[in-house]
C-alpha cells in the first residue's frame, strides 16, 4: 500500500466520526445544533461532501457569549501553575491527535500533507510557549516617584472573539487561542466556514485536558450572520481576526458601539528583494519556498519579486525550471509540493489573474492554467515583465502566483517595494550589511527578513502596518492585547495635599 493510500485509509477512519451528526456548535461543554441549519464542508480534493456543519446565528453567539461570560471569573482567578497545567495537556492532546489534525486539515483546506504534519505539531508549541509565560503574563512594574510607590499590574480583559481564516487554521487558532487563555481570558471561537473540521478537533482536546466548560466555545457560521454578531456582542471584550483588509475594516466598524479592542493580522503584497551581490542560490531557494509552499495561501508570501536587472534574466531563467518542476497533486500524497485551493471561489478569483496578467500585458513564463476537473487546482504560476502599477503588482492573489519586477537601484528597489498598500512582510537578499541597514530601516513593513525566508520565533512580535493589520502577536505582545493594564498608587508617608474649602 502507498503512502497516499495508508492516509487516504486512516482518514475515512477519522471522518467517520462526522458521517451521522456532522459537526455541532460547543458551547458551555455541550453539542448544540445550528439556529440557522446547516452547510456542507466541501473537500477541494475531489469537490466532494466531508459533512454537515452547524450554521449559526446571532442566538447561537449569544449564548456563547453567555457561557463564556459566566466561566469567566472562575477561569481568571484559578491559579496561574492550574491553568499552565491545563494548557501543558492541552498540548500534548495536540501531539497524541497530531495525525488526526494533519490529515483531516488536508482534505479539508487542500494544504499538501508534508506542511499539515508540521503545522499541527506547531499548535503544541504554541500552547506550550504561551504556557510557560502564564506566572510572568500579570507581572508589572515598580516606578518609584517621591511620594508614591507606584506598581502596575495585568489583569484579563474578559470574554474575546476570535475569527481564525482557512489557511493553516489549526496552526493559526492555536497561536490566538492559547495567548488567550494563558491571559485569563475566555473565547468564542468563529473558525472560517471553509474549514471547520479542526476547529471542532481543538475544542474536544481542550476539554479532554481539563479546561472547565464554557472557556472555549466554538460557533461555526459565516461573517455576515455568526461572525458580525460575534463582533457587536456587549459581552466580547476585545476581537482578535485573521483574514482580508476589506473584513478587518468592517469589524472595526461593527465593533464600534460597543468600543471594542481590536487586532487584525490581515493581507500583504509582500516584496523579497534580491541584490546582485546576494547568495543566488539560496535566495533562489527562499523564494520559491515563500510563495509556493502552502499553496501560495499565506499572508507572509513573497508574492512580489524584485531582482536587480543585471541578474533577473538569469535568477527568472532558474525559476522557470524550478517552478515547472514543483509537484501539483493530491494532499494526503507526502510527495506532493501543492494541493488544490481551498474553494471554488477562490479557485475562480486566482486563475482569474491569469488574464489580467495579459491584459496589463506581463508575460505567463510558467503556468498560468487549471489542473484537470476534480477539484481545485493549478500550476505554480510566474509573471515577468512586470511593473508595479499593474494589478498582479498590487492586489493580493493569495495563490501560488509570483510577479517579478526588474530594478535598477536601490533607491528604486525601495521605492517599488514601499508603493503597496500593505506592510506585513519584506524579504532582503544583499551581502552588504550596510545596504541592509539603511534598506531594512526605510522598508514599511512590520516584519523583514535578511538572508532568510520566514522563520517564525514565538517570543518576536508578528503582525504588519498599513492595510497589513493592528497590533502585535507573539511573547508579550499578546498578554498586551488580551490583558488590561493597571496602576496602583502607595502613599510613602504624609505627602502634602492641597486643602480646599477650609
Amino acid at each position: 500500500m502507498s503512502p497516499l493510500e495508508q492516509n487516504l485509509k486512516k482518514l475515512q477512519r477519522y471522518l467517520g466520526r462526522y458521517a451521522l451528526d456532522g459537526i455541532q456548535h460547543r458551547i458551555a461543554g455541550q453539542d448544540v445544533k445550528g439556529s440557522a441549519g446547516t452547510f456542507k464542508s466541501i473537500s477541494p480534493v475531489d469537490k466532494s461532501e466531508i459533512c454537515s456543519v452547524a450554521r449559526g446565528n446571532a442566538k447561537d453567539i449569544d449564548k456563547a457569549a453567555q457561557a463564556a461570560k459566566s466561566a469567566f471569573p472562575a477561569w481568571r482567578d484559578m491559579p496561574s501553575k492550574e491553568r499552565k497545567a491545563i494548557l501543558i495537556r492541552i498540548a500534548e492532546g495536540i501531539e497524541a491527535r497530531a495525525e488526526e489534525i494533519a490529515l483531516c486539515e488536508c482534505w479539508d483546506t487542500g494544504q499538501a500533507w508534508r506542511f499539515m504534519s508540521k503545522a499541527a505539531l506547531r499548535g503544541a508549541e504554541n500552547f506550550r510557549y504561551f504556557a510557560d509565560q502564564i506566572s510572568a503574563a500579570r507581572d508589572g512594574k515598580h516606578l518609584k516617584s517621591p511620594t508614591l510607590m507606584n506598581i502596575t499590574t495585568r489583569v484579563p480583559i474578559g470574554p474575546v472573539g476570535i475569527i481564525t481564516p482557512w489557511n493553516t487554521p489549526f496552526m493559526l487558532s492555536t497561536w490566538k487561542i492559547a495567548p488567550a487563555l494563558a491571559a485569563g481570558c475566555t473565547v468564542v471561537h468563529k473558525p472560517a466556514e471553509a474549514s471547520p473540521l479542526t476547529a471542532r478537533l481543538l475544542v474536544e482536546i481542550a476539554e479532554e485536558a481539563g479546561l472547565p466548560p464554557g472557556v472555549l466555545n466554538t460557533v461555526n457560521g459565516f461573517g455576515e450572520d455568526a461572525g458580525r454578531a460575534l463582533t457587536e456582542h456587549p459581552d466580547i471584550k476585545a476581537i482578535a481576526f485573521v483574514g482580508e483588509s476589506r473584513t478587518g475594516s468592517m469589524i472595526t466598524k461593527q465593533g464600534a458601539d460597543t468600543l471594542k479592542r481590536t487586532h487584525f493580522e490581515l493581507g500583504g503584497k509582500n516584496p523579497v528583494i534580491v541584490f546582485e551581490d546576494a547568495d543566488l542560490e539560496r535566495a533562489l531557494d527562499a523564494v520559491i519556498f515563500m510563495i509556493y509552499s502552502i499553496n501560495g495561501e499565506r499572508c507572509t508570501s513573497s508574492s512580489r519579486l524584485l531582482i536587480h536587472e543585471s541578474i533577473r534574466e538569469e535568477f527568472e531563467a532558474k525559476l522557470i525550471v524550478r517552478i515547472n518542476n514543483i509537484k501539483v497533486g493530491h494532499p494526503l500524497d507526502p510527495s506532493t509540493e501543492i494541493g488544490p485551493l481551498i474553494n471554488e471561489e477562490h479557485y475562480k478569483k486566482v486563475t482569474s489573474y491569469f488574464n489580467i496578467a495579459k491584459e496589463d500585458g506581463a508575460n505567463i513564463a510558467a503556468g498560468g492554467d487549471k489542473i484537470g476537473e476534480t477539484g481545485y487546482f493549478v500550476r505554480p504560476t510566474l509573471f515577468t515583465g512586470a511593473h508595479n502599477s499593474m494589478r498582479i503588482a498590487r492586489e493580493e492573489i493569495f495563490g501560488p502566483v509570483l510577479t517579478s519586477i526588474a530594478f535598477s537601484s536601490e533607491d528604486e528597489a525601495l521605492q517599488i517595494a514601499n508603493d503597496s498598500p500593505y506592510g506585513l512582510t519584506g524579504y532582503l537578499w544583499t551581502n552588504d550589511l550596510t545596504r541592509a541597514l539603511r534598506f531594512t530601516d526605510k522598508l514599511e513593513a512590520g516584519m523583514i527578513w535578511v538572508n532568510s525566508e520566514n522563520v517564525r520565533h514565538l517570543p518576536t512580535p508578528f503582525g504588519g502596518i498599513k492595510a497589513s493589520g493592528i497590533g502585535r502577536d507573539g511573547g508579550d505582545w499578546s498578554f498586551e492585547f488580551y490583558m488590561e493594564q493597571k496602576h496602583i498608587g502607595f502613599a510613602l508617608g504624609n505627602h502634602k495635599i492641597s486643602r480646599l474649602g477650609v
